[in-house]
C-alpha cells in the first residue's frame, strides 16, 4: 500500500495569494467555507490547503485550494461511516501528496480504506483495502 513517502513534494510555506477559483459547483456551493480555509497554512501537497465540513452526521466534504493559483479542486466523493476508533477519516500532510481515506465514499454499502495521490487537479485511487 502507498505511504506517505510514495509521492514527498517540498512544502511552499504561503498562504493562498490569488483570488479563490471555483471549479465546480459543489466547491462554489461552499465558497464561504473555503475562502475561510484559504486564510491557512499549507497542510497538503506541498502547496495546498485540505479543508473538510459536514455534510450532516457522520459525514464529510472536503476540498484543496491551490495557494500559488486559488484553484479549488473538490473531493469527488463525501466520506461517512469510518471505524468507530477512527477520528479522522481523512489522513494527509503537508509534505505528501497522497490522501488516505478511510470509511464509505458517497454513502456506499462499501467501506475501506482508499489511497489517492493528486497531481494538483485530480485525486487519482491508487490502491484500496476492504474492510
Amino acid at each position: 500500500m502507498p505511504t506517505f513517502t510514495t509521492c514527498p513534494t517540498t512544502v511552499r510555506t504561503q498562504h493562498a495569494t490569488s483570488p479563490l477559483k471555483f471549479t465546480d459547483a459543489k466547491s462554489r456551493q461552499y465558497h464561504t467555507v473555503i475562502s475561510e480555509a484559504a486564510k491557512a497554512p499549507v497542510n497538503f501537497a506541498g502547496g495546498f490547503v485540505l479543508t473538510t465540513w459536514g455534510c450532516g452526521s457522520g459525514c464529510i466534504m472536503a476540498a484543496v485550494i491551490d495557494t500559488k493559483t486559488g484553484r479549488v479542486t473538490s473531493l469527488p466523493f463525501t466520506v461517512s461511516d469510518w471505524p468507530l476508533d477512527v477520528t479522522e477519516p481523512l489522513s494527509y500532510r503537508a509534505d505528501s501528496c497522497l490522501l488516505i481515506v478511510k470509511g464509505s465514499r458517497n454513502e456506499s454499502a462499501a467501506h475501506g480504506t482508499y489511497y489517492y495521490l493528486f497531481d494538483g487537479k485530480t485525486f487519482r485511487l491508487r490502491a484500496s483495502e476492504p474492510e
